[in-house]
């Protein structure tokens, strides 16, 4: 059975958008502050696929 990561982390964000990492961190505080979730909680794939428009499929591609 292969598992899949349900987490996003700084990095993924910044394979994502193409962007640094200091902008990834932003975004997953905004998307912390739009779940209402404390600082140190993790943000999952699925709240980024809401956050950023892209469907949670194409997502997966860039991840692991």
């Amino acid at each position: 059975m292969i598992k899949k990561r349900c987490v996003i982390y700084a990095k993924d964000i910044q394979r994502i958008t193409g962007k640094s990492e200091r902008y990834s961190h932003e975004v997953l505080k905004k998307i912390r502050r739009l779940f209402d979730k404390e600082k140190g909680q993790y943000v999952t794939i699925s709240e980024f696929a809401v956050f950023s428009g892209i469907p949670e499929e194409e997502l997966l591609e860039y991840i692991n």
